[in-house]
């Protein structure tokens, strides 16, 4: 009778809770979307020389740096933009043209556009990282993610695609920079019949080598080669910023430089004043004008937590001069020196990290496992270093871009190049590019552009 008296209790409890405690929908968060859904207008009208995208929200976290995504993996030059989101609303307006200086005028591009940005378009979850492991491996859909982070050393890019060819790895993308003694790499590989490898042993094995290649990189300075482990989709250039940022790449960064090693007119010149009146930390930003700069700028000061509420960007070729009212997430402002010169280094290092100066390579041949290793070789076998990579696949075409520069960081000289050109050029197409000294990077051709994000768009909204 005691135990039937105490059971009854207990669920009168539980009945009683059950009644009294507050039900809240799971579909709460998105109440205010669902009744002010994201609007976008492309217009072709208002001005002669670019398109005009206005683009007004609810305003959550990160929903710059989401809209500044987009537009630039559909390859759009941002020339100008006002950026505003004081309280609950965002709005704002980008001047953008295509890679040629053009109107966006074609109408699949457009619809791409309002289906990205407007009542249809879904944010993406956060990433959740592993730290500890020095190799990630992961599956997505039909490749295998590889992420790594190093001290960079000639050949050792190499050194990892022979790896992979040697496991039968097929490299269909990656991106790979480098940037003050740091290489980052991001690489979506298959089996070479487009399927995902599954097998435990051969993962076990390819995330052993690398580990071992990595090893090998450190020196006395106690530098830990490493990598992350990302269990879900992550933008690439994104990754690898917050790959670089997490290894402090920009403790040593240009900012430290002195004078003669980099001309004035090339550095970045970066303050950050105090607007007490409107309770903002005014960051502006002067430098060479390039692609994806606002991206870059924008990313390194979501990830470091700060939340821009205005800004404005426009270009005057060849420089780009852009403006960000910020606080904490907290709400602060940026009030102690030192936290002013960290931010100062990191936006220079995010700048740096996609610079590349010398000579690049672009290079399109059918694609097959061992590819990447056979070019990499050849590179270092000719005393060139890849400073920065990109490698795409298109159907059965693999579209590689190379930045090299000799083993000592210097510029390539010509003739080096022409000879590769000719012992390259018997297999695959290929075409050399002159890369302006502190000058911004040059437009790429149709086929050789590594623009493997817009086919994801592509993927995920007209599927």
């Amino acid at each position: 009778m005691y135990i039937n008296l105490k059971l009854i209790q207990k669920r009168r409890c539980v009945r009683m809770s059950a009644v009294c405690w507050p039900y809240f929908d799971p579909e709460y968060e998105n109440f205010s979307n669902r009744i002010n859904p994201p609007r976008v207008t492309v217009d072709n009208a208002s001005c002669r020389n670019c398109t005009l995208i206005k683009f007004d929200s609810v305003n959550k976290p990160g929903i710059l740096l989401e809209v500044v995504q987009i537009l630039t993996d559909l390859d759009f030059i941002i020339t100008k933009a006002y950026i505003s989101s004081d309280g609950g609303w965002f709005m704002d307006v980008f001047h953008v043209t295509d890679q040629h200086g053009k109107k966006i005028t074609d109408d699949k591009t457009i619809d791409l556009i309002e289906k990205a940005l407007g009542p249809k378009s879904q944010s993406k979850e956060g990433v959740k990282n592993w730290a500890g492991k020095r190799v990630g491996v992961h599956s997505v859909g039909d490749h295998i993610a590889i992420e790594l982070i190093g001290r960079d050393r000639p050949g050792l890019l190499s050194e990892i695609s022979a790896v992979l060819a040697s496991l039968h790895f097929n490299v269909t993308v990656a991106e790979v920079w480098t940037h003050n003694r740091r290489i980052a790499c991001v690489l979506y590989v298959n089996d070479g019949t487009r399927q995902a490898v599954d097998d435990p042993k051969r993962l076990s094995l390819v995330e052993e080598q690398l580990n071992n290649i990595l090893r090998g990189c450190e020196d006395g300075d106690k530098v830990a080669s490493r990598t992350s482990l990302s269990m879900s989709f992550t933008h690439i250039d994104r990754r690898l910023h917050q790959m670089l940022f997490a290894d402090r790449d920009y403790e040593s960064s240009g900012v430290t430089t002195t004078e003669s090693e980099s001309p004035p007119s090339f550095r970045p010149k970066i303050t950050i004043e105090c607007c007490k009146e409107k309770g903002y930390s005014v960051v502006s930003v002067r430098c060479k004008d390039r692609a994806k700069l606002m991206f870059d700028i924008v990313c390194t000061l979501t990830d470091m937590e700060y939340v821009v509420s205005h800004a404005t960007i426009s270009s005057d070729v060849p420089y780009a001069s852009q403006e960000y009212f910020i606080r904490h997430m907290d709400g602060c402002t940026l009030d102690t020196e030192g936290e002013k010169e960290r931010v100062i280094k990191c936006i220079e290092a995010a700048i740096q990290r996609r610079v590349s100066e010398g000579v690049s390579l672009e290079l399109c041949a059918k694609d097959r496992v061992g590819l990447l290793s056979e070019v990499t070789r050849i590179l270092r076998e000719n005393g060139l270093t890849v400073c920065r990579a990109g490698i795409s696949t298109r159907g059965e075409q693999a579209l590689n871009v190379f930045y090299v520069r000799d083993a000592s960081g210097n510029s390539v000289d010509m003739k080096t190049i022409e000879a590769l050109r000719k012992e390259i050029g018997k297999t695959m197409m290929v075409d050399v590019k002159k890369v302006p000294t502190y000058d911004k990077e040059p437009e790429t051709k149709g086929w050789a552009k590594t623009s493997f994000f817009f086919g994801n768009l592509l993927e995920r909204f007209l599927a």
